[in-house]
């Protein structure tokens, strides 16, 4: 078994760029760290998903890796194909971005979709957020996206990157089960009327609180803001409602992740009517 030892070695040096969104965008690949989400691109790749994924390479090291479905994947992975490359427990420290790393990272590539390609049929109820500012909260976000049975995700007018080492992380594999699509805000406007989606907007001063909401009414998109300004005046025009969280302490705001997920568990929990 050949063991990269070297920190210089080219393939290393490829990965290590991969932390950078140039890297990424100059190759078409990211980083995939861990054992149960290397797992879920794996199976992603090769049942279909969502977004067409594919597993270019995997980087393992021996000394680390005791896991036997971990290495029972490997081998899979090297049978079908898939370059699995030995790596000292020294050189995967400098690739990998956790402490105490399990001893497996994969480098993954994706197929993006459009708006062109969603429709309620295929996506009944999401979200959308517009400029966020954190990779963490768009992979968070994704993670509660998969755990109520939404469809997938839409970035408006953002400038975070859903392939971030950090929001892959935090998504937790969800990523590789559901779309997510950039767009400009304009262009969701238009689709989300052309479809009959509701749009459910967020805001602090938002006229109905959760507790009021009898049912939500379906195709539904959820609407949130950035982190730092919210929703402006013209983004909350093309909500058909807008909801507000109750807050009964001194904090008057939630994290955008936390609240994008009391707010799909809410959605999940309440009758749904289909229509305007």
């Amino acid at each position: 078994m050949d063991v990269i030892t070297s920190h210089s070695n080219p393939k290393i040096k490829q990965v290590r760029a991969l932390r950078q969104r140039k890297g990424r965008l100059d190759v078409g690949l990211f980083i995939v760290e861990g054992i149960r989400p290397v797992g879920e691109l794996v199976e992603a790749a090769t049942s279909g998903a969502a977004n067409a994924f594919s597993v270019q390479s995997i980087y393992y090291a021996p000394e680390l890796l005791r896991s036997d479905f971990a290495l029972a994947l490997v081998a899979d992975q090297a049978a079908r194909g898939v370059a699995c490359q030995a790596v000292s427990a020294e050189v995967f420290s400098t690739i990998a971005e956790k402490d105490n790393p399990q001893g497996i990272l994969a480098l993954g590539s994706a197929s993006q979709p459009t708006l062109a390609d969603l429709s309620p049929a295929t996506f009944p109820w999401g979200v959308a957020l517009v400029s966020p500012q954190d990779p963490g909260n768009v992979g968070a976000i994704l993670r509660s996206i998969d755990a109520v049975g939404a469809s997938g995700l839409l970035l408006l007018d953002s400038s975070v990157d859903p392939y971030h080492p950090s929001a892959v992380r935090a998504s937790m594999g969800a990523l590789f089960w559901h779309p997510v699509v950039a767009a400009t805000f304009e262009d969701f406007a238009a689709w989300a009327r052309q479809h009959g989606y509701q749009v459910y907007g967020t805001s602090a001063h938002g006229s109905t609180e959760i507790n009021q909401v009898l049912q939500y009414r379906h195709p539904l998109i959820l609407l949130l803001g950035s982190e730092r300004q919210g929703l402006t005046s013209a983004q909350a025009e093309i909500c058909q409602g807008m909801l507000r969280l109750s807050m009964h302490g001194r904090v008057t705001s939630l994290n955008l992740a936390v609240a994008a997920g009391v707010l799909l568990y809410d959605m999940q929990a309440k009758p749904r009517a289909m229509g305007v």
